[in-house]
């Protein structure tokens, strides 16, 4: 596990008093595309956030940077690694752009970077990357489910973290963003200094962009690479529907029975 960005040790997941899963032990390296899978209640946000930091592990310990998450300054871990979460809130009108800058938190003391412009540049390019460069000036209040989870996704990307965490990014996209947002992440992490783990239900989206993944919801979560994980016969279980695996020119297809 040397080298690892995170790391997961014999790591116990519960949910009131029903447990997700149990001895998880996983590492995720830079240049590593993790989608975690699994159906509805299996502990795909539960697990995402407790990577984050955000809940404390039943058992067991995750480790960012080499630093134990449950003693790092919440403020050191924001410059580490970003959540996106299936839901945002919006209280308050604010453009689209000030909601990306707000990722540009952690890189500063308070609000000293109101007025920068390197910040302004990055949060545009991060709205860019997503499609969504028109929607700058737009009140987030008045944006479809669509336009806001881009500009929620670009909020993470203007956070530049090492460690991308992301639950159900393409919840709300079309086709065509759904797409977008997948490959500029596996653009992102293919230069070696960053990692994603995704939480996904699109086995196919799943099949296409990850490199590991992590399966829950079964007698013990699997957790390795791709081709290993995605067997017919272990989603065939853990989804309790059969599923078949067909090769289509240099990509794995999943096509239930």
């Amino acid at each position: 596990m040397n080298g690892a960005l995170l790391e997961t040790r014999a790591l116990t997941l519960r949910a009131g008093t029903r447990e997700l899963a149990r001895g998880l032990s996983l590492a995720v390296r830079g240049g590593d595309l993790w989608c975690v899978l699994g159906p509805n209640g299996s502990g795909k946000t539960t697990l995402l956030h407790t990577l984050a930091g955000v809940l404390a592990p039943a058992a067991g310990s995750v480790r960012l940077m080499a630093h134990d998450v449950a003693h790092t300054p919440p403020e050191r871990l924001a410059r580490w690694r970003g959540l996106l979460t299936q839901t945002v809130h919006d209280s308050f009108s604010a453009s689209a752009l000030d909601v990306v800058l707000l990722g540009r938190h952690p890189h500063h003391e308070r609000w000293a970077f109101d007025d920068d412009a390197d910040d302004r540049r990055i949060a545009h390019d991060a709205l860019a990357a997503v499609d969504a460069a028109t929607l700058a000036a737009r009140d987030v209040t008045t944006l479809s489910g669509g336009e806001r989870q881009r500009v929620a996704i670009a909020a993470l990307l203007a956070q530049q973290v090492p460690l991308l965490l992301l639950d159900e990014p393409t919840a709300h996209l079309d086709l065509k963003h759904q797409i977008g947002v997948l490959e500029h992440l596996h653009a992102l992490v293919r230069s070696g200094e960053r990692a994603a783990v995704i939480a996904l239900h699109d086995l196919n989206l799943a099949a296409r962009f990850a490199s590991h993944a992590l399966l829950l919801g079964g007698a013990a979560p699997a957790a390795g690479p791709l081709d290993e994980v995605m067997t017919e016969q272990a989603l065939s279980a853990v989804f309790r529907h059969p599923l078949r695996r067909q090769r289509v020119d240099s990509r794995w297809l999943f096509v239930a029975d």
